[in-house]
């Protein structure tokens, strides 16, 4: 097993900066998984620790060994891409075996790895199949048992599912996690899908423009955003830009509160970044964070307003409501019973909670500059 470390690693393609000073500790067996759109930098900073791309600047460390000049075969990695990269004229068997082969195991030693790896992927009876006679989820088993049968130090995925369809997406992204808890072996993984990031990872980097925009559990990315960038990329959310009209201090072990006021619309959030009365901010609102209120029930509460309903979707567990609320349209998610009374309220007069907004300052108002790299602790 090793700890992967990057400081201030950069790639440049002429003009174009790809990765952009990025520094980060990944402790040793940890699942880390890098999310982000198309061309945020994800891939190449997975291909810079696997060797396949040279850092412009910076260094990366595998424990206390300096990589950067040393090739990939000889960095004992295991790399599993999109495509499985069978060969198709060998068994399963062989494709298994490959690596040891070259390697210079011996045969007895291959032959008994072999057998543990295909059972370890549930395929222990398709050593003597070729690929072709395999389903798109039984091969990339085959393509993770070759990349486990080398013992590598690092584990690194590409995007291994993407060309898969969800069902068997959703099969073996828990195959891969429970793979690596058995191996107790360090793991990289690249995706823009969030649903694979949030049920394997340890901890996510969010990436942007290539730079580490925020790293976290899931639970920080998605319940406590710290960029716009964040907040409109994971999952759903209303962006409500406004200003902070009233702040609560904390006290006895609970946080301080911060009110905001968008158009019609109040909601409070923890005032994790110390704002004060009159600053500009932008407050995210979960659409299941927004509860449709019924009877004469919280009134007289700050942050319920009045809408009207624009907009129903029922997407079978739950209902898709857009509410305008004096011109600004909230998207509202209902689920339970709840939602069946909620189907013909199309036109009509709802009332609205708002609940856990998280805030960030007004990047387009006197927000804080970038920070100059991009570094994540342990």
């Amino acid at each position: 097993m090793s700890r992967v470390r990057l400081q201030e690693v950069t790639k440049r393609y002429g003009e174009t900066v790809a990765v952009d000073r990025i520094s980060a500790d990944i402790a040793d067996g940890e699942f880390l998984t890098l999310l982000g759109p198309s061309g945020c930098g994800k891939t190449t900073t997975l291909r810079m620790v696997a060797g396949l791309i040279e850092p412009t600047e910076g260094t990366i460390l595998f424990d206390d060994q300096v990589v950067n000049n040393v090739p990939p075969h000889r960095r004992n990695i295991g790399l599993a891409f999109q495509s499985h990269a069978l060969f198709p004229h060998l068994s399963v068997g062989r494709n298994v075996a490959f690596g040891l082969e070259v390697k210079g195991r011996k045969k007895e030693d291959i032959a008994a790895r072999v057998r543990e790896m295909l059972a370890m992927v549930e395929l222990g009876d398709f050593g003597d199949r070729l690929p072709s006679q395999l389903s798109g989820g039984q091969q990339q088993r085959v393509a993770l048992a070759r990349m486990l049968a080398t013992d590598p130090r690092v584990l690194l995925f590409d995007e291994p599912l993407s060309a898969l369809d969800r069902n068997l997406r959703d099969t073996l992204k828990y195959s891969i996690l429970a793979l690596q808890r058995r191996t107790r072996k360090t793991a990289i993984y690249v995706t823009h899908d969030q649903s694979e990031a949030f049920a394997i990872s340890d901890r996510i980097f969010v990436m942007n423009r290539g730079r580490i925009e925020q790293a976290g559990s899931q639970l920080d990315i998605y319940l406590r955003p710290q960029s716009e960038f964040v907040a409109n990329f994971v999952g759903d959310n209303n962006a409500l830009r406004g200003q902070v009209i009233a702040v609560t201090p904390a006290a006895e072990g609970l946080p301080g509160l911060a009110m905001i006021q968008s158009g019609a619309v109040r909601a409070t959030a923890a005032n994790t970044a110390e704002l004060a009365v009159g600053d500009p901010v932008l407050a995210f609102v979960r659409p299941e964070n927004i509860e449709v209120l019924f009877d004469e029930e919280g009134r007289d509460e700050p942050e319920v307003v009045s809408g009207t309903v624009d907009q129903i979707v029922f997407e079978g567990p739950t209902i898709r409501l857009v509410v305008d609320v004096d011109g600004t349209p909230l998207r509202v998610a209902v689920g339970g019973l709840a939602r069946l009374g909620l189907l013909d309220a199309e036109k009509r007069t709802v009332r609205l909670r708002l609940r856990e907004a998280s805030l960030v300052r007004d990047p387009a108002i006197g927000a804080a500059s970038e920070p100059a790299s991009s570094r994540v602790p342990a």
